[in-house]
């Protein structure tokens, strides 16, 4: 027999090759059905791993390991209950500037740990929730941007409801030696397709999401970029954040441009750099990112102009390899999103 003290000072006596899984529903049937937290002497264990003799034994819900998530202009956060850690991942193109910028600005006792030896796998699509109940049913149940840390397919990993691309989705954060375990596993599953940064790429701007480096940079703001759900009203009150003048100017007085949605209605997709010019030619902005939309067997576009020319219906005209084409102002996204969202209590 193995004997497992636990966290009250009770000891109770178990089969060997008893997992973690079973010695969780024999404390709790409903536990049976739930995904768990295992730990022995601290160590994060596989749920389904024999447990061995001795030590301090530990189980708890997910939901009461990890809470649920917020996104922060580039970054998912996840705070840890005991406010001791924030995790977050950075968008991977602005990454040393944020680490520059934290190191400069971090105070006390606070520190910053880069985990560099992590992979980050994603998995899109309307079939992502049923792909991934099917490895842990408790993942069903996540609402968008809500995150855990849990066993998946025998691994460690951070897992949360997001993405990038407009549909429901997960992101799993593995250890880099164990991110082709779990990529070849999931592509088991005849439902899992691998794809690449384009496919990415045109359902991002389906879904009207800018991209760090084409639509946004260090210098556009919130207002100008749409992004203003970033900031709370309390934050707005107390003022007290980067940039608070500039962006508290702007969304009282308005901004100087705005980015805005287009479909382009002949020719060639308007691409990023192509110029945008009002009814009579006038060069106004500039297309930030544009192609063919293959939802809508359109060409669409995302780019800034004035304020006096981003209403809905606006004719305009995108400049294309010297050649004028009409487009029009309609609104983003292009294609509907589709973040599972739990119904309110």
């Amino acid at each position: 027999m193995i004997d497992l003290i636990f966290p009250d000072g009770s000891k109770r006596e178990y089969e060997p090759g008893t997992t973690g899984k079973q010695v969780a529903a024999s404390i709790a049937p409903s536990l049976a059905k739930r995904a768990v937290l295992i730990k022995l002497d601290g160590e994060l264990l596989d749920v389904d791993r024999p447990l061995e003799a001795g030590g301090k034994f530990e189980i708890k819900p997910q939901s009461e390991e990890r809470g649920p998530n917020r996104v922060v202009s580039t970054r998912v956060s996840n705070k840890d209950g005991d406010d001791s850690e924030v995790d977050y991942v950075v968008n991977a193109g602005n990454k040393d500037e944020d680490f520059a910028f934290w190191s400069a600005n971090l105070e006390g006792d606070a520190k910053l740990t880069v985990l560099d030896d992590r992979a980050l796998i994603a998995i899109q699509g309307p079939e992502a929730a049923e792909v991934m109940a099917a490895h842990e049913p408790i993942l069903a149940e996540m609402g968008f941007m809500e995150c855990a840390r849990l066993m998946l397919i025998g691994v460690d990993c951070y897992v949360s409801r997001s993405g990038y691309t407009g549909e429901d989705g997960y992101e799993i954060s593995v250890p880099a030696d164990q991110a082709e375990r779990v990529w070849n596993t999931l592509l088991e599953d005849a439902r899992v397709k691998p794809i690449g940064l384009g496919a990415r790429d045109s359902l991002r701007l389906e879904a009207g999401l800018p991209l760090h480096g084409h639509d946004i940079d260090p210098t556009t703001s919130p207002v100008e970029g749409a992004l203003t759900f970033a900031l709370s009203k309390s934050r707005k009150e107390r003022a007290d954040f980067n940039g608070a003048d500039r962006i508290l100017k702007e969304l009282a007085d308005g901004p100087s441009r705005v980015r805005i949605g287009l479909i382009v209605k002949e020719g060639a997709p308007a691409r990023e750099g192509a110029e945008i010019a009002d009814a009579d030619g006038n060069v106004i902005g500039k297309v930030t990112s544009g192609g063919p939309s293959p939802t809508l067997g359109k060409n669409i576009a995302m780019g800034f102009v004035p304020p006096a020319f981003a209403a809905l219906g606006t004719e305009l005209k995108v400049i294309v390899r010297g050649r004028s084409a009409a487009a029009e102002v309609v609104s983003m996204p292009f294609v509907a999103q589709r973040y599972y969202r739990k119904p309110k209590a």
